[in-house]
């Protein structure tokens, strides 16, 4: 899309919606929802903000160039730095805000902003990244360190989450789902259909400039890739274990509060990284041989970004990859989701040839303007 034809879309949905609010989680750390939100506001530039914990300092001009409407919750001592511990109260901060006056809503979700109260006569479309998962899937948490006492807790407060959830599934007109899988989700657990449209990846500046006519990508003595959010539901401990086990070199790129674990886990073939900057992970994705995602992903857009870059990516096929990675010609997808699942699934990979012509044009399938175009049908529609 051109820049006059998604200025053609701005005019149009300006015209249909004179005032219009964007809900949204939190906004503290640059992430792949965070992105998608970007992307909403591109098209909605008129459109205000509201969120429940607001670190101003990390984005861009598309999101603080507007009135940014932060929660009750973002007075609360630490709440910027500890906001998932405030999940008990982010419903009733995203039912205090006051929409009255705006004829539309979007709301960006996966746990509470959908939950906002919406005047009479508005219409509110949920961009929803994935129903709560730790409410509907029972194994979400297996991983993570809150100790028995507090998964009796948990387990004790999930059916009035889970009406909380249903509630506030309750006042959406239009919910659109970021892939196949979660779209699945919202059917099984909201009894509601949804458009997929997924997330926009910024392919352009992974693409290599490589000819068309790239050959074969051989990169047999290159180290396999970790990359992303080390956090428990991605399984990044299956990916050190599979290739410590198989003696395959392995590079964990990432930050997150599962790193001390995944650090206890290394052995001689895997090289702990940490974070590494924005500006550097088109030169890492060229140095590996291919992406491992043991986790179940609600779409993954470290994988689009990858295939860009021409890496190919060896995923859990549980998740919102089937929509992203073709099995065999952009990777390969595996649904046993063990150590030894993945270790097959390398074996498996090994035995495969790849070009970057293929790789890079799947990505493309999922550049902004691809979302521009979608999403604006929705809300015009």
């Amino acid at each position: 899309m051109t820049e006059r034809g998604l200025d053609e879309l701005r005019a149009a949905l300006a015209r249909r919606y004179r005032r219009v609010a964007v809900s949204h989680e939190w906004l503290t750390i640059p992430g792949g929802s965070e992105k998608v939100v970007a992307a909403i506001l591109e098209l909605l530039p008129h459109a205000e903000l509201f969120t429940s914990v607001y670190d101003p300092a990390p984005w861009p001009a598309v999101i603080t160039d507007r009135p940014v409407h932060a929660s009750w919750l973002d007075r609360v001592p630490g709440a910027r730095t500890h906001y998932t511990r405030l999940l008990p109260f982010m419903d009733s901060a995203f039912r205090r805000f006051d929409l009255r006056g705006f004829d539309l809503v979007v709301s960006s979700n996966h746990a509470c902003a959908k939950n906002v109260r919406v005047p009479e006569g508005a219409r509110h479309v949920c961009y929803c990244h994935t129903p709560m998962r730790y409410v509907w899937d029972p194994g979400f948490l297996e991983n993570e360190s809150i100790g028995p006492l507090g998964l009796l807790a948990f387990r004790a407060a999930l059916p009035r989450l889970r009406r909380t959830d249903l509630r506030g599934a309750a006042g959406v007109d239009d919910f659109v789902a970021n892939s196949t899988v979660v779209a699945q989700r919202i059917a099984d657990y909201y009894d509601r259909s949804a458009v997929v449209v997924h997330p926009p990846v910024d392919v352009d500046r992974f693409l290599s400039p490589t000819a068309p006519t790239t050959p074969l990508i051989d990169r047999t003595n290159a180290p396999y890739l970790a990359f992303g959010r080390v956090v428990p539901y991605k399984r990044i401990d299956l990916a050190v274990r599979a290739c410590e086990r198989l003696g395959r070199s392995l590079i964990v790129a990432g930050d997150g509060r599962g790193l001390d674990h995944v650090r206890s886990l290394a052995g001689s073939h895997t090289t702990i990284l940490g974070r590494v900057a924005d500006e550097d992970v088109g030169a890492l994705f060229a140095t590996c041989r291919a992406l491992l995602l043991p986790g179940e992903e609600d779409f993954g857009i470290v994988p689009v970004e990858a295939q860009a870059a021409e890496l190919p990516v060896i995923a859990n096929a549980r998740g919102g990859v089937r929509d992203s990675v073709s099995d065999g010609q952009t990777g390969v997808l595996y649904d046993d989701p063990t150590e030894a699942g993945l270790c097959a699934a390398i074996e498996r990979f090994e035995a495969l040839s790849f070009t970057g012509q293929t790789l890079r044009a799947n990505a493309q399938r999922f550049a902004p303007q691809r979302f521009h175009e979608a999403f604006a049908s929705v809300l015009l529609g």
